[in-house]
């Protein structure tokens, strides 16, 4: 670790054991958002630039702090949900003295909590005028750098976590597959196929030529394997009298590591 992030991470906890010496609670589970930010564009549209939204309802959003700018008594920052972002404006005089206080020991990549209004700013940007802040989740660690973004290949792999902060296009990636395979079971089940789920050990690896992982149970004193395929036992099933059966799991195949071949896979 170079000496410039082992700076960083001792000023982080610095600022976490401000915090906590503050009252707060780095980690709350008590901040139930009420709305998701993809709902907030729409009920905003209808504003215009230095306006503010007149039903003076308070939206209450969570997420991650992507980006922030400080300027003296008043900060932008952008969050980040699952379904969006959103850029937030604090005041201190909204605020007050002690939670502005407290809202200074912030980092991006903080979890938070937000209550407030919407507004449109001087270029038009829909944005949330804090009226209450929370603490969610203290990140004691720093995103990676925004411009360039996470680009090492073998970080991006071993660190899938830290990937899916920083790149939307790996989120939604990971929103596809859920997309398919759901659109799979639904094709299947509405034309009378029952999902069903077969044994992940097995005392002998059939069903396709490969070479499997062994393991040992310990209570029946025997050597099983992870499943290289599910094949022998769906059809143990179909003699069974179940005539129409899939399974979507996963399969353990103890050979090559490549970008188009993973020893964990899953298989319809």
């Amino acid at each position: 670790m170079s000496k410039e992030n082992t700076q960083v991470l001792k000023q982080r906890r610095e600022k976490a054991d401000a915090l906590a010496a503050l009252g707060v609670n780095l980690y709350s589970n008590s901040f139930t958002p009420a709305n998701r930010i993809k709902e907030l564009p729409p009920k905003g549209e209808h504003l215009e630039a230095e306006t503010q939204d007149e039903t003076n309802y308070t939206y209450s959003i969570s997420g991650r702090i992507m980006t922030m700018r400080k300027f003296g008594k008043a900060a932008f920052f952008n969050i980040s949900d699952s379904s969006g972002k959103i850029q937030v404006y604090v005041k201190k005089a909204d605020l007050g003295d002690e939670v502005f206080e407290t809202f200074k020991k912030w980092d991006i990549g903080d979890i938070v909590g937000i209550e407030g209004k919407l507004f449109k700013t001087k270029v038009g940007e829909l944005s949330v005028r804090a009226d209450k802040l929370i603490m969610i989740s203290k990140s004691l660690r720093p995103l990676p750098e925004k411009f360039h973004g996470l680009t090492d290949v073998e970080t991006r792999y071993r660190q899938r976590y830290v990937d899916l902060i920083v790149t939307p296009e790996s989120r939604e990636t990971f929103k596809k597959r859920v997309e398919i395979i759901r659109l799979i079971r639904e094709f299947l089940s509405n034309r009378r196929f029952m999902e069903v789920e077969t044994p992940m050990m097995q005392p002998v690896p059939g069903g396709a030529t490969a070479r499997p992982f062994r393991t040992h149970h310990n209570a029946l004193d025997m050597d099983l394997y992870l499943r290289i395929a599910p094949e022998l036992y769906l059809k143990r099933l179909l003699v069974g009298g179940f005539e129409r059966v899939f399974e979507i799991n996963r399969n353990f195949r103890n050979e090559g590591l490549s970008t188009r071949h993973n020893p964990e896979f899953t298989m319809l």
